[in-house]
């Protein structure tokens, strides 16, 4: 059976996200620090993605589309509890655990709820990138920030924009995943400019 466009869409969406995290993983673990990071940022990045994976889910929408989501929050979940550790704030990851835990039970409570939740899943997926553009922008030095993580984010939505527009043609998730995209390159451009600022000085 041949691989169409489609095939190679989700299959390198998917082959991305299984390491997507783990260049950040290994800056932050490598300089045993989370320097640059922003656990505001990483919160409302994972907010978003559960948003997003649960009204995938709660509209039977195909397993191909949204498969990823497990694998990346598995690995923010691991992002998150080490930059806690290295900001001496261990103690909190028990009260974001509840709270997210408690939300994905509270999202399909009605369908009026999932749905603006996913409207509004696009500011806080916005917001999470704008944060981290804030605290790269206030200290000028990318830190422990992955360029390449950044980047992998940008490819992955663009296969995404494509992805949706095959399967789904869920506007919101069309609009979704074009600002993320966006934003994404604007971070990833950010952290390499202030990189080779860097460098030069």
């Amino acid at each position: 059976m041949a691989l169409t466009l489609l095939d190679v869409a989700h299959w390198s969406t998917w082959a991305v996200c299984a390491v997507i995290k783990l260049p950040q993983l290994a800056a932050v673990l490598q300089a045993g620090s989370a320097r640059g990071l922003s656990v505001g940022s990483l919160l409302l990045e994972l907010a978003g993605f559960i948003v997003f994976l649960r009204y995938q889910i709660y509209y039977g929408y195909p397993l191909q589309t949204y498969l990823e989501y497990p694998i990346i929050i598995a690995q923010d979940v691991i992002l998150l509890l080490c930059i806690l550790h290295y900001y001496g704030k261990k103690k909190r990851a028990l009260f974001f655990a509840l709270i997210f835990w408690g939300s994905w039970y509270m999202l399909t409570l009605r369908k009026w709820i999932i749905d603006l939740a996913m409207n509004l899943c696009t500011f806080i997926s916005a917001a999470s990138k704008l944060v981290q553009l804030w605290c790269l922008w206030q200290t000028r030095d990318p830190g422990q920030v992955s360029a390449l993580t950044w980047s992998m984010s940008a490819y992955t939505c663009a296969t995404r924009i494509f992805t949706t527009v095959v399967t789904t043609n869920d506007l919101a998730v069309l609009i979704r995943f074009i600002t993320m995209l966006i934003l994404n390159i604007w971070v990833t451009a950010t952290i390499l400019h202030y990189r080779k600022t860097k460098k030069t000085d």
